[in-house]
This record gives structure tokens, C-alpha cells and sequence, in this order.
């Protein structure tokens, strides 16, 4: 029998830290677990975007506060619809009002089947970019910008290296009510698009390595 509940940050970090391949924390606002019975199988977790222009720019400024990312999901099994139940019932425990964002790696072929399955909204692909990566590391290039200054990053070629980002699919949800929700739709900065039914790659969030890194790199 599964069942969704909030659960504490140590729980939640203890999970991610041994089970995501990342190996990193990303803030969290709200960590919710899958549970079969008494046993935590999943977890997924909402917090901040890593950056101020991502909140802006999905309502503008007046709605920037009420922005979360879906920024960890990982299933211990993740047999059949356990993503899509374990997503569709933390965002009904999130406040109101409250607008989630999160992205499908298109470099992965990954068209975010997870968020059509709980209808979020789909608003296309982000901007392409470039960043700054530690060759061999999952840290994150802002806060890899933050600890290296960029005369040691261009002086270091093999060991740092500034590399195209791959373009995201970016899915929006409003947990509000009928009236809020409207109105936030009306304040989207971005077109509402058809979802991308490309090649069938089915979303995966097991611990392993392998799988985590198609969904989260």
C-alpha cells in the first residue's frame, strides 16, 4: 500500500546523500517520501531555484516568492507509476499557492513523460547556454564560479573546461485554486506548447548511478 508524507531533513539527506549520484545537497524548502507500508522507497524534494532570474522569469516579479524547483526525485525501485504517484501527491501537500518548475534533459532523450503523466503545463526547451565544469565532478558551475575565480578556471585547461549545457525541456505546475490558478497562467512568461512526444524514453529515477544521471545531469 503506498502512501506520500513529509519527512525530515535528516531523513531526506541521509537518503539523497547515499542513494543520488550527485552526492550533493541543492536546497530544500520541502522533502516529501514514498512509502510501501512502513518502508521509505522514494523521495522527492522542492526548493529554491538555483538562480533569482529563473524565479523571475516564470510570472515576473510580483510571483517570483512562490517559485519551487522539483529539484531531486530518486526511487529505490521505481517500478511501474511509482514517479508519477510519489510526484502527483507531494505537490498536493505543497502550500498554496505555490508554482513548480522542473526540467527533462533533452541530451538524454528524455521528454519528461513524469510530468505529462501528473499534467504539468509545458512551456518548451531553455535557452542555450554554456557553463563551467570540473572535468570528472558533479559540483554544480555556479558554485563552481563561486569557489574558483575564472583567471585559475582559463589558466587550468585540464583540469576546468567551459562547455555547451544541454537544452532542458521545462515543465511548470500551479498548486493553487481555480481562481490563482488563472491568474498565474495569465502572468506565464512563457507559451503553453503541445508536449513532446519524441522517441518513448521512459523517465527513470533509480539510485543507481547511471539512471540518476539521465534524468538530473
Amino acid at each position: 500500500m503506498l502512501s506520500v508524507h513529509q519527512i525530515k531533513s535528516e531523513q531526506t539527506y541521509e537518503w539523497l546523500l547515499k542513494r543520488h549520484y550527485a552526492k550533493r545537497i541543492p536546497h530544500i524548502t520541502y522533502s516529501f517520501g514514498l512509502f510501501d507500508k512502513a518502508d521509505l522507497i522514494g523521495v522527492v524534494t522542492y526548493g529554491s531555484p538555483p538562480s533569482p532570474s529563473l524565479a523571475k522569469g516564470l510570472c515576473g516579479e510580483k510571483y517570483k516568492c512562490l517559485v519551487r524547483e522539483l529539484n531531486r526525485l530518486c526511487l529505490l525501485y521505481n517500478r511501474k507509476n511509482e514517479a508519477s504517484f510519489l510526484v502527483s501527491h507531494s505537490l498536493k501537500l505543497l502550500p498554496k499557492p505555490s508554482i513548480v518548475v522542473s526540467y527533462a534533459d533533452t541530451s538524454m532523450n528524455h521528454n519528461g513523460y513524469v510530468y505529462q503523466a501528473t499534467n504539468f503545463i509545458y512551456t518548451g526547451v531553455s535557452k542555450k547556454r554554456s557553463e563551467w565544469r570540473l572535468k570528472g565532478s558533479s559540483k554544480h558551475s555556479k558554485t563552481l564560479c563561486e569557489q574558483v575565480p575564472l583567471k585559475i578556471r582559463l589558466s587550468n585547461p585540464d583540469k576546468y573546461e567551459f562547455v555547451n549545457r544541454p537544452q532542458k525541456h521545462r515543465y511548470v505546475y500551479f498548486v493553487a485554486s481555480k481562481k490563482d490558478k488563472k491568474q498565474l497562467i495569465k502572468s506565464l512568461n512563457y507559451p503553453i506548447e503541445d508536449y513532446p512526444k519524441n522517441k518513448n524514453i521512459n523517465y527513470v529515477a533509480e539510485h543507481k548511478p547511471t539512471t540518476q544521471m539521465n534524468m538530473f545531469s
